[in-house]
């Protein structure tokens, strides 16, 4: 009864062994054939069997299940991430085994893939295809996570395709590795067409000059660091889902990190506007414009800001700097115009308030003069400001001086910029 035992035993192992063999040969004669579905139901049967597969049996399946799902391209994109997961997992085992009968073919595999990838991303991305130019993007990093650039490429793709979610998952992950995209690119200036071309290496370049002759003009540029890019990005996204706390928070790491950096302090500012901390946001754009005290926008901002928190006279010289940096910027004199002509109107509770007598009259008439000055100032502002942008199309400039003089009762002056404002708003 022993003999027999150990018999039947031993058939069983062979017949397991076999049904292996024919698993692996039916993986193996669709792939010759192109034929890949056939080749991922192979797959799938002798995946059943891998826990009796020896060690040069299991690395022989891993590769061609690898080729199976990636399909020479043509698999899908859960298919080539679970080829390249594959790939990885033939890599360790054979690295464990000591044998590394399929690793180089392994390689030569991940080096196509890499290399359709790229072309698919750049195609992809010069015809705005952003979702197939992101997910390709990401695959090039799970081939070859060293190149965490291309992961960044991929979240940046995927925000401006409005795939907030895999944007924040890759930003995320880019913040944890400590990703800052900081390296040299090798640049010359190509002969024939002049234009700038970037080097892998300072020897390419080198080669491309002494050797070759092509390019003139060597220079080496230092990439700023995309760090606190990365960290806007993920404040951005949580504010746009709601989660304004973790929003902050990213932006304060960053702000740790990077405390001289002045678009931190605006990210900060324009987050905090947005979850309606006005007085805090105030003081951020003032603390940014002590760094840049001749930014339009920024002085823009804070009179934006300082009109919220109702410190009027901090508005007005923001304004006024604004409009001397930049001496077109309409809205500057739109808020300008707007505080003269608000001062006037918050006359109008004191002026309904008094009744009939002499002295009444005499103070509703001194308000109703001072009201009317504030408007002339208003009404200046902007004449000023057409005079100064003569080819100037804003049709809010005219819509505000024909408020304006509507209210100053100058008809001839109301018509004549109405018109302006409805011939700016046809187009013509």
């Amino acid at each position: 009864m022993k003999n027999l035992m150990t018999l039947v035993l031993v058939l069983a192992v062979s017949t397991m062994s076999f049904a292996q063999k024919n698993e692996i040969k039916a993986i193996e004669k669709a792939l010759k054939i192109s034929n890949f579905a056939n080749a991922k139901s192979a797959v799938s049967a002798a995946e059943a069997l891998m826990g009796n597969m020896d060690d040069k049996m299991k690395a022989k399946f891993y590769f061609l299940k690898a080729k199976a799902l990636y399909a020479n391209g043509a698999g899908t994109d859960k298919d080539v991430d679970m080829a390249i997961a594959t790939l990885g997992e033939l890599k360790n085992h054979e690295s464990s085994i000591g044998k590394l009968r399929y690793t180089e073919q392994a390689n030569k595999m991940k080096t196509e893939i890499y290399n359709s990838f790229l072309q698919k991303a750049n195609e992809a991305f010069n015809n705005k295809n952003l979702a197939v130019a992101s997910k390709a993007y990401e695959n090039i990093y799970k081939i070859s996570p060293k190149d965490t650039v291309y992961l960044y490429n991929a979240a940046l793709l995927a925000a401006q395709n409005n795939d907030y979610e895999t944007s924040l998952k890759h930003f995320v992950k880019l913040k944890n590795l400590g990703f800052t995209g900081i390296k040299m690119n090798y640049v010359a200036t190509n002969k024939e067409s002049g234009g700038e071309e970037f080097f892998p290496n300072e020897a390419n370049r080198d080669f491309a000059i002494k050797t070759l002759k092509t390019h003139v003009k060597p220079e080496n540029r230092m990439e700023e660091s995309k760090r606190a890019n990365i960290v806007k990005n993920i404040a951005f996204i949580y504010v746009s889902q709601g989660n304004n706390e973790k929003a902050l928070a990213a932006i304060k790491d960053a702000r740790d990190e990077f405390p001289d950096d002045n678009s931190l302090v605006l990210t900060e500012a324009s987050v905090q506007i947005k979850v309606g901390n006005n007085e805090r946001a105030f003081k951020l754009f003032k603390e940014a414009l002590k760094r840049e005290p001749n930014n339009p926008d920024l002085n823009y901002n804070v009179g934006i800001t300082a009109m919220e928190v109702k410190q009027y006279d901090v508005a007005k010289t923001a304004f006024a700097q604004a409009l001397s940096l930049k001496p077109d910027y309409a809205n500057a004199a739109l808020n300008l115009s707007f505080l003269e002509v608000d001062k006037g109107n918050a006359m109008n509770d004191e002026m309904n308030s008094l009744g009939n007598s002499a002295a009444d009259n005499k103070r509703y008439d001194e308000l109703r003069s001072q009201k009317s000055e504030l408007f002339k100032t208003g009404a200046e502002i902007l004449e000023k400001f057409i005079s100064n942008n003569q080819n100037m199309k804003n049709a809010d400039i005219y819509n505000q001086l024909a408020n304006i003089y509507s209210a100053l009762g100058e008809t001839e002056k109301y018509k004549s910029n109405k018109e302006k404002a409805k011939q700016i708003e046809a187009g013509n």
